[in-house]
């Protein structure tokens, strides 16, 4: 009998199909993806036949055909077994080596030969005492054998249960069938009956009973719950590493993907036309967003948020050095009492001598004197983005979509009083807490002090 029926082959192959790699599959049911791409590839070419395990004696001529078919056709083993139909490319190699030692003649099956070669006895035979008639059997011999019989006869059924696809032959599975089994039956004789060493028997006893990698699924699991979903895994290498856990991220990748962990924020694309100059302010930035000290560039915008048909609105101002939100107004209504409010706000952060660029797209309220006014007397330039180009003041767009990915489309709100609460502990948390791989991994007030540091 074969580890796998065709059953299970053709649910692989649907599941293979359907599915966006080969190797997602092979990782989902821990088997090789060489082998569920030959059982594919098979399919596609031989139908249900091509998945049979065959175990034919092949003739000279054809082993010789498929070789010069390899030869001419530049084939690889795995693809010669597709195209004749051969059960596994380890045949084909083994042909290779005969013919290259002793040619066609090799390549005959010996019979004779085969059958003259003296073979080394299986542990299993070797284990086992020599048969003896019933009558020369002593009542203790005859109650030994009688409680051996039934420890075989219960383990295939045992090894059953836990692989329905077939028996399987791993240290492994053998190891968790005589687990199951040792409460009705000795040791020795399970042992026996599955043909495992006792000391294999033990290592993989400690082996199932621990997880080398759980404390480190703990640990991926602490960070992505912490920050409710937003980290994907290289952020959360990112949070390892700072806590002095120095992993690679496929490995952290690999083990989410175990543990069914996934980023729930998804990239969004834009696509923009070049748009038209302002004419009330150039574009200074250019789309040079990084700054290299603090209070040098700024970018600010507004954004809408919807509750149950009412609208609250946000104007916050981001120091592009390290994209930290300097100040912040949150408004029923989009007045220009807020962006002044939150201009207000962050004239405080400045230091004697700064002279930052601000940088906005072309809103109502970043046109009007009042708002140009409160600039000059600062000695801030005014900058503006090309009309209709959000691609223009990108920086702000993407915090954005980080907040709103992060936390306005993972929650469900009430009333904006709600929402606005929100707000106030995720900019918190934008600040303080959340890693930025530009950043170096770390938070944008925590690379500011790092970077201010003496």
């Amino acid at each position: 009998m074969t580890k796998y029926n065709l059953a299970l082959k053709q649910a692989l192959i649907e599941e293979c199909l359907s599915a966006p790699s080969i190797h997602e599959v092979a990782l989902k049911h821990d088997l090789s993806p060489s082998m569920l791409r030959r059982w594919v590839k098979g399919y596609e070419k031989h139908g249900a036949a091509g998945l049979n395990a065959k175990y034919s004696r092949y003739d000279a001529q054809f082993k010789l055909k498929v070789l010069q078919c390899i030869e001419q056709e530049g084939l690889s083993a795995q693809q010669a077994c597709i195209q004749f139909d051969i059960r596994g490319p380890s045949s084909i190699r083994q042909w290779k080596r005969l013919y290259d030692q002793g040619g066609v003649e090799a390549l005959h099956p010996h019979h004779t030969r085969e059958l003259s070669m003296p073979r080394k006895p299986s542990k299993k035979t070797s284990a086992s005492p020599p048969t003896a008639s019933d009558s020369d059997l002593t009542p203790e011999q005859m109650l030994e054998e009688l409680e051996y019989l039934r420890a075989e006869n219960a383990y295939p059924k045992k090894a059953r249960c836990l692989d329905p696809s077939g028996p399987s032959h791993c240290a492994g599975e053998k190891t968790k069938a005589v687990q199951g089994l040792r409460h009705g039956h000795r040791l020795a004789l399970l042992l026996r009956a599955a043909g495992l060493a006792r000391s294999t028997f033990y290592y993989q006893s400690k082996v199932l009973l621990t997880d080398k990698h759980a404390a480190l699924k703990e640990s991926i699991n602490n960070v992505y719950h912490e920050h409710k979903g937003r980290y994907g895994y290289r952020r959360i290498t990112e949070t390892l590493k700072h806590n002095g856990r120095m992993i690679n991220h496929k490995k952290v990748q690999r083990l989410m993907q175990l543990m069914g962990l996934q980023s729930l924020v998804r990239a969004k694309k834009y696509r923009s036309y070049r748009g038209s100059e302002g004419l009330v302010a150039p574009d200074l930035l250019r789309r040079e967003f990084k700054a290299g000290a603090p209070n040098q560039k700024w970018a600010t915008d507004v954004t809408e948020f919807k509750v149950k048909g009412q609208k609250l609105f946000l104007s916050p101002l981001m120091d592009l050095y390290n994209g930290e939100i300097l100040a912040y107004q949150i408004n029923r209504r989009p007045e220009f009492k807020m962006v002044s409010a939150m201009l207000e706000q962050a004239f405080e952060r400045l230091n004697p001598g700064d002279k930052p660029i601000l940088h906005s797209d072309q809103g109502w309220q970043y046109r009007q004197p009042t708002y140009r006014h409160m600039l000059a007397e600062k000695n801030i330039e005014q900058s503006m983005s090309r009309k209709g180009n959000c691609l223009d003041n990108a920086a702000m767009e993407s915090f954005f979509g980080t907040l709103k990915s992060e936390y306005f489309y993972l929650e469900s709100f009430e009333n904006v009083e709600q929402l606005a609460s929100g707000l106030d502990d995720y900019i918190a948390y934008y600040n303080q807490k959340r890693i930025s791989l530009r950043l170096d991994g770390l938070s944008p007030i925590q690379f500011r002090t790092h970077a201010l540091a003496p």
